[in-house]
C-alpha cells in the first residue's frame, strides 16, 4: 500500500470510531475533533473532505418538520422578549420545543430546553402523549441542572397549548423564570430549538429507531449525554455544551432572525 492510500485508510479509522458514537456528525466537526491527528498526517480541511467523499463518507442533511404546535387555545399568549437580544451567558435564554420522533405506527414526543447560549440540553422528556405533562417534566429536569440560579432567566418558546397552559406557567413563575414566545407562525422563528431538534434526529438517528417506548427512554438518555459532552458546536466556537455552560467569556456565533437560513442553521 503506497503513502497516500495509507494514509487515507487511517484518516477513514478515525473517522469511524468517532461516528460510532456521534453517527452523522458533519466534516467541518471532524476536523476540528482531529485536527492535532490530522496535521500530524499533513491532511487538511479540503484534503479531508477529498477523503470523505471517495470513500462515501460525507453526510447529506436531511430537513423534516412534523406539526407539534397548537396555538389555537384560550390560553394568554406572552410577547417575544428575545427577538433583537444579544445572548452573553449561560441561562440567560432558554429555548424549548417539542419535537415528533416517528415512522409507521409508532408515535413519540420529545419535549426539550436548551440553553441558547451554550446549547446545552437542561431538560428533556420522551413520552407517547403530546399532553402537557411532558414539557412540565422536561422543565423540571432543567431547572435541577441549573447552575446560576441567581441569575435571572427568561424561557422562549412557541404558543403551543403546553406552554401556554395554566400548570406551565405557573412551574415558570415558581422558578421565577420569564416566559416569552414566538409572534408568527413560521416553525424556524424559534430556529434554534429547531436545529437541536434536527440534530438529535439526523446526526443520533433517532428517526431510524423503532422500539418500545421503555428501550426508547435509555437511548435518549444516553444520545443527551453525548450530544452535552462529546458535540462540537459551531456557533459555540468548536467547543461542546457543557464546557459552554461552564463559563461565560466566550462570545457565540449568533444567527439573527432575518439572517437564518439553512445554510447557517446546518452550522450548528
Amino acid at each position: 500500500m503506497d503513502r497516500s492510500r495509507q494514509k487515507a485508510t487511517e484518516v477513514v479509522e478515525m473517522v469511524r470510531d468517532i461516528r460510532m458514537e456521534l453517527p452523522r456528525i458533519g466534516t467541518r466537526k471532524l476536523y476540528h475533533m482531529l485536527r492535532p491527528s490530522l496535521r500530524e498526517k499533513g491532511v487538511g480541511r479540503d484534503k479531508l473532505f477529498a477523503i470523505l467523499r471517495a470513500n462515501r463518507l460525507l453526510i447529506k442533511p436531511v430537513r423534516s418538520y412534523h406539526v407539534t404546535t397548537n396555538s389555537h387555545h384560550r390560553f394568554r399568549k406572552h410577547k417575544n422578549l428575545v427577538a433583537d437580544m444579544e445572548v452573553t451567558r449561560p441561562e440567560e435564554v432558554w429555548v424549548s420545543d417539542i419535537t415528533y420522533i416517528g415512522s409507521g405506527n409508532r408515535h413519540l414526543y420529545l419535549s426539550l430546553v436548551t440553553d441558547a447560549y451554550s446549547k446545552k440540553i437542561m431538560g428533556y422528556d420522551l413520552s407517547d402523549s403530546l399532553d402537557t405533562r411532558g414539557a412540565l417534566r422536561a422543565l423540571k429536569m432543567a431547572h435541577r441542572n441549573r447552575l446560576y440560579k441567581e441569575a435571572p432567566l427568561i424561557h422562549h418558546s412557541d404558543r403551543g397549548v403546553q406552554y401556554c397552559s395554566d400548570a406551565y406557567q405557573k412551574l415558570l413563575k415558581r422558578y421565577h423564570i420569564i416566559p416569552s414566545m414566538t409572534e408568527s407562525y413560521d416553525p424556524y422563528a424559534n430556529a434554534v430549538a429547531e436545529r437541536i431538534n434536527g440534530i438529535l434526529k439526523q446526526e443520533f438517528l433517532l428517526e431510524e429507531l423503532n422500539l418500545p417506548l421503555t428501550d426508547m427512554k435509555r437511548i435518549m438518555k444516553d444520545i443527551v449525554y453525548k450530544y452535552n459532552n462529546l458535540r462540537p458546536h459551531y456557533s459555540c466556537v468548536y467547543k461542546t455544551p457543557e464546557y459552554m455552560h461552564r463559563q461565560k467569556q466566550i462570545k457565540i456565533k449568533t444567527y439573527k432572525n432575518k439572517q437564518f437560513s439553512k445554510a447557517s442553521l446546518a452550522e450548528l
